[in-house]
């Protein structure tokens, strides 16, 4: 039998959502030829360390975003939360399936070697979730938030300080006062995981529309699988990322209007068009960057025009 160890950026609670549906459907449809053991967030190896694991073939599989994987790529900067440059979780997928962000992807990884890019898909948006009110860009000054890199080096634009931790270890984090919130998730996984039960606050303003997620295989491993453990591993990839567009998508409407851990509170547009103005030129500085940086902020650029065009329901504004 052939087996897989596979690691996921999420811990336990949120796992049984994100990623372990489709590793049981996997393993149940490939029928006793081949298993892939599911392990959480920081359970092998650290999650910044998870590209060099998987590439070194310490590991199989990963399920994460390339930002937070320290991914070797000029553009591991897109993965998690770019901001900004997404509205709904449907655009993740358009993006990568009709204006050529998977393309652009396969041919990053192929450069750098040994790992395999299988698959993009979107979870939620970003926002923040704090234990003080956010009725300001003000009121962001000095907070001490949990958030991916690159949404971080964004943020800090605005005077906000971001802080790496182990994810198991957020919830005591805020509850000790070592932060001041998180800005990680939408509000499904602040219910999911614990962290609504240690914040008082949800801010509605977003940084981004969803999550761009991956997942990922050590190249010589993916390529000694015949072609039908592919295909089922692909559907499974597949199902795990269809669950998560009416799971969140339904999440956060419902825990908006009905949950009871946390208060909504909102920066007005007409404060808030100060981020979307920083967030266009972030855009121009990551461009800069490199060729295929700017290739993928063109498309960026390109989609958000023709999304703006089509009008509603693609966009109310």
């Amino acid at each position: 039998m052939i087996r897989w160890r596979l690691q996921t950026y999420a811990g336990p609670a949120l796992a049984e959502h994100v990623i372990k549906p489709a590793v049981d459907a996997f393993n149940q449809a490939a029928n006793g030829e081949m298993e892939i053991e599911l392990f959480f967030a920081d359970q092998l190896v650290p999650t910044g360390e998870l590209f060099r694991a998987m590439q070194n073939g310490t590991i199989d599989a990963v399920q994460s975003d390339d930002d937070s994987i320290a991914a070797p790529t000029d553009v591991s900067v897109f993965g998690g939360y770019f901001p900004l440059a997404l509205r709904y979780s449907l655009d993740v997928p358009v993006l990568f399936s009709q204006y050529g962000l998977g393309e652009i992807w396969d041919e990053a990884y192929s450069e750098v070697g040994g790992v395999k890019w299988l698959s993009a898909g979107a979870w939620d948006p970003c926002h923040f979730a704090t234990k003080d009110p956010i009725h300001s860009l003000a009121d962001l000054e000095g907070k001490r938030v949990f958030t991916f890199p690159t949404a971080g080096r964004f943020l800090q634009k605005f005077g906000v300080v971001p802080v790496t931790l182990p994810w198991e270890d957020i919830e005591v984090a805020v509850q000790t006062g070592e932060l001041d919130g998180v800005a990680w998730s939408g509000i499904t996984e602040d219910y999911t995981v614990g962290w609504a039960d240690v914040t008082d606050y949800f801010l509605t303003n977003n940084i981004s529309g969803a999550w761009i997620g991956h997942f990922f295989a050590n190249e010589d491993r993916w390529n000694e699988l015949p072609d039908h453990l592919q295909t089922i591993w692909r559907l499974a990839m597949d199902s795990s990322h269809y669950y998560r567009q009416y799971w969140y998508w339904g999440g956060e409407a419902h825990l908006r209007t009905q949950g009871t851990k946390m208060s909504l509170t909102t920066i007005p547009d007409d404060e808030w068009a100060q981020v979307e103005a920083e967030a266009v030129k972030f855009w121009d500085e990551i461009a800069a960057t490199s060729e295929r940086a700017a290739r993928v902020v063109g498309i960026f650029r390109q989609y958000n025009e023709v999304m703006a065009q089509a009008g509603k329901p693609y966009r109310y504004s």
